[in-house]
C-alpha cells in the first residue's frame, strides 16, 4: 500500500483518530483538547523508536538477552509495552529478525499494531470500559478509515446520539480540520450499477436484475439534523457536508442532491487524494465541534475491576507500566 509519510522525518501520518465507536466509552470524552495532540505525539515517538531498531539491527541484537521480561530485547520491550501496556508476559526470545524486511512493510506492521492502541482508547477510560464486539477488530471499512487518512482526522464510527433521552443511530462522521463530513457507505458487487432516484428508494442493477434500497439521503439527513442542532446549541459555526460514498460502483443520477456529494468509483480517487493531501494541523474549532458532539453521545460502559492509578494512561515505550 502506498502510505502517506512525511519524507523529512519518515513519520507515519496514517490512522485517523477513532474518537467514538458506536456507544462505547472513549477517552476523548474526558478531554477532547488534550488527547488528539497527545495521540499524535505518542504515535510519532513509537514509530521513531521502532524505525531506529529496524535501521540498527546489530545494535538491538547486542542487547538482546533471554531473561525475565523486564530485561528483554529492545524490540521485545517495545512490542510488549505497545501491545500489552500492563501485565508481565511469558519469557519469549524475540529478535529484530521478526521485523519486516522492507520499509513499506514496516510501516504497515506499525499501523496494524497501532490499531490495538486505538481500540483501547475508544473502549476504555481509567475508570470505565465497554465490552467491544470483536467484529470491529476485523471490520474492513473501519480499518480503511483509520489507516488511509491523516491523523488530524477524527472519526466517529456509527455513533449513537442521545436526543431528548432517546438513542438515535447516526452515520459515519469524519471531522477534519476544515469541516465535518457525514458519510454513507454503499458497497455492492463491482458489476452493480446504482441509480439514484429522486424518491425514498434507489435502484441497484446487477446482471440486469433490479433491487430497491432505501435512499441513503434519508439517513444522511437525519444525522445532519442532529449534528447541526448540536453545533448550533454550542454556537459553533463549522462546515457540515453529506457524502454518499461508493468505492466499488458507479452511481447514476440526473441531478445531484442538495448539499450532498455523490462520490462513486469514478470520482473516488480525487475525493480520496484530496483528503490525503490535506496538510493542516488540528484546529481549535474542529476540537470544539468534536467535544460538543461527544457530549451528546450515548455511552454504555461498566466500572473497571481495578482503576489504573497511573494518571498518564499513555505509557507505551520506554516507561514503566
Amino acid at each position: 500500500m502506498n502510505l502517506y509519510v512525511h519524507t523529512d522525518c519518515k513519520v507515519v501520518s496514517e490512522i485517523a483518530q477513532l474518537i467514538k465507536l458506536i456507544d462505547y466509552v472513549t477517552r476523548y470524552e474526558w478531554d477532547t483538547f488534550r488527547y488528539p495532540s497527545q495521540y499524535i505525539r505518542i504515535k510519532k515517538d513509537n514509530w521513531n523508536k521502532l524505525y531506529h531498531l529496524w535501521l540498527t539491527p546489530l545494535e538491538a541484537e547486542e542487547e538482546e538477552i533471554t531473561l525475565p521480561t523486564e530485561k528483554r530485547s529492545k524490540f521485545a520491550r517495545w512490542k510488549g509495552k505497545f501491545i500489552k501496556n500492563s501485565e508481565p508476559q511469558e519469557v519469549v526470545r524475540e529478535t529484530t529478525n521478526e521485523l519486516p524486511e522492507t520499509e513499506a512493510a514496516l510501516k504497515q506492521y506499525f499501523l496494524d499494531r497501532l490499531l490495538n492502541f486505538q481500540f483501547k482508547w475508544a473502549t476504555s477510560t481509567v475508570t470505565d470500559q465497554s465490552m467491544m464486539n470483536n467484529r470491529y477488530q476485523s471490520d474492513p471499512t473501519l480499518k480503511y478509515f483509520l489507516q488511509r487518512f491523516p491523523d488530524t482526522f477524527l472519526l466517529m464510527y456509527y455513533p449513537v446520539f442521545s436526543i431528548k433521552k432517546t438513542p438515535i443511530d447516526a452515520e459515519i462522521i469524519f471531522i477534519s480540520p476544515i469541516g465535518i463530513e457525514i458519510i454513507y457507505i454503499i458497497e455492492e458487487p463491482p458489476s452493480s450499477v446504482i441509480m439514484a432516484d429522486g424518491g425514498r428508494t434507489w435502484t441497484v442493477e446487477t446482471n440486469h436484475q433490479q433491487t430497491k434500497m432505501l435512499s441513503p439521503l434519508i439517513a444522511l439527513k437525519r444525522t445532519e439534523q442532529i449534528v447541526k442542532s448540536i453545533l448550533a446549541s454550542h454556537e459553533i459555526n463549522f462546515s457540515v457536508q453529506k457524502t454518499v460514498l461508493s468505492r466499488t460502483n458507479p452511481i447514476v443520477f440526473s441531478t445531484a442532491p442538495y448539499n450532498t456529494k455523490i462520490i462513486d468509483k469514478n470520482a473516488y480517487k480525487n475525493w480520496f487524494l484530496a483528503k490525503r493531501k490535506l496538510a493542516s494541523p488540528l484546529k481549535s474549532i474542529q476540537l470544539k465541534a468534536a467535544e460538543a458532539l461527544l457530549q451528546h453521545c450515548e455511552t454504555t460502559s461498566v466500572k473497571r475491576a481495578e482503576w489504573e492509578e497511573d494518571a498518564n494512561p499513555f505509557k507505551i515505550v520506554g516507561e514503566e507500566s
